[in-house]
């Protein structure tokens, strides 16, 4: 490759640099500097996009809650996604691939360039190689995985969680349980020492078990501590519909994570500036919004096949199922593959939401179903299209994942509702968290006095 591309370059800035022709190392580190630059832009716009699926779960789960806890369930949106950031900034990015903490040396300093310019000069495969690109781009790129992650535990305890409480408990995802089992899957490192994920053929492309998995099983074990809302089952088990305030809405936050999924999967390409990658990077769009579209389809099936009718909520967790789904493999699949992932996730998402309801656990937007049980669909998925993997390495990395975070969310959860409680009075949940936890209500004028 670069025997080929070399000559091509130099002569084209001989015509456009006249008598004064740069000599080939001079030309090739232009070439490095181009990739370089547009690998590190490519990192930020998705990470940009990624970011914007906060704006979806906020709109998804304010649509999904009654309009009496509207207020309370935007700034848990607002609040943890400026908590995620800077924990992940003090100690967070440091646990999950070493470095300082509050990303010292994060910047390059005055070494940058000549550093960046030995690592292309080592890659292996020249051009085509590993990708190289801004240690910040990959912090703004990594941090907004763990804001998502967070976001998922919101809409599982909304309604009737404490606020603060609810933002601690972000302090302690945010900056230490997230990052570790991150520094076992993405990081590499031995999992308290004792075994090698890697080793044993794990592999979560963009995060199915480490991130979404993650915010479930932070989810299930605070709802489970939480309880149910009043009135969600009844006291022969029967259970009671609580519909959402706002579902177009929740149709927009829905749209606006479909979108941000690009970025997220495609992102995690981590390379676009070669032919190779940048075809991987069309394939990983293309599988993840037809794993979506399979997904709302699917659902919406088996919602009219079981309640006879085309459930909303139900089309609408079936996409983000189909979604969650593909996260862990979005480059192998072939597209019909791929469609037929997302399906079965749809399929999933549906008998998950009534079998966790029977159970009562009560998740007032699904987030259990749809990143839990569909995060460990996706993994087990992936070794059907990827040979390199293994079943018994995911089987091994989604019990880590998935005990890691439940045990030591539990903990945490524990010792929050000892000290301060995680449970709103009855008094207060009747009346809604919007007045009693902000202040606030999101529709006065349509609020009868």
């Amino acid at each position: 490759m670069k025997r080929i591309l070399t000559p091509l370059l130099v002569a084209t800035t001989a015509s456009l640099a006249g008598p004064a022709v740069a000599s080939e190392s001079e030309v090739l580190k232009h070439v490095f500097e181009l990739q370089y630059a547009m690998d590190t832009f490519y990192f930020l716009v998705c990470g940009a996009l990624v970011m914007w699926m906060a704006a979806g779960f906020s709109m998804l789960e304010a649509g999904l809650v009654r309009s009496k806890n509207t207020v309370e369930i935007l700034t848990k949106n607002v609040a943890l996604f400026a908590i995620s950031c800077i924990m992940y900034l003090i100690c967070g990015y440091a646990i999950m691939y070493g470095g300082g903490i509050f990303l010292s040396g994060i910047d390059g300093g005055d070494k940058l360039v000549d550093e960046a310019f030995q690592a292309f000069a080592e890659r292996e495969d020249g051009f085509g190689g590993d990708s190289i690109y801004s240690s910040a781009s990959d912090f703004f790129f990594q941090v907004v995985f763990v804001a998502t992650a967070m976001s998922i535990v919101s809409g599982a305890v909304a309604e009737r969680m404490k606020l603060w409480a609810f933002l601690a408990f972000a302090i302690v995802m945010t900056g230490f349980i997230y990052p570790m089992e991150g520094s076992w899957t993405w990081g590499g490192n031995d999992v308290l020492g004792l075994y090698n994920l890697g080793d044993l053929g794990f592999s979560d492309f963009a995060g199915s078990g480490i991130v979404h998995m993650a915010g479930a099983a932070a989810a299930l074990a605070g709802v489970m501590l939480l309880g149910a809302r009043k009135g969600k089952y009844g006291p022969n088990g029967e259970v009671r519909a609580i519909p959402g305030a706002n579902l177009p809405l929740a149709t927009l936050g829905t749209f606006i994570l479909w979108m941000g999924w690009f970025g997220f999967n495609g992102g995690s390409v981590l390379k676009l500036g070669d032919i190779a990658n940048a075809n991987s990077v069309a394939m990983v769009f293309l599988n993840t919004n037809t794993a979506a579209a399979g997904g709302a389809v699917a659902a919406l099936i088996v919602s009219k096949l079981m309640f006879g009718k085309g459930d909303l909520t139900m089309l609408l967790n079936g996409a983000l199922a189909g979604l969650v789904v593909i996260t862990a493999e979005p480059s192998t699949p072939t597209p019909l593959v791929a469609t037929l992932f997302g399906a079965a996730g749809g399929v999933l998402v549906v008998l998950s939401i009534t079998f966790l309801d029977k159970l009562k656990i009560d998740d007032p937007v699904g987030a259990i179903s749809v990143h839990g049980s569909c995060g460990l669909l996706g993994l087990l998925l992936v070794p059907v299209t990827n040979g390199d993997v293994s079943f018994i390495g995911q089987i091994v990395g989604a019990l880590t994942i998935f005990v890691w975070v439940f045990v030591c969310s539990l903990i945490v959860w524990s010792v929050l509702k000892a000290v301060m409680g995680i449970r709103v009075t009855a008094e207060e949940e009747y009346e809604g968290t919007d007045l009693t936890e902000c202040g606030q209500e999101a529709y006065p004028e349509f609020v009868t006095k």
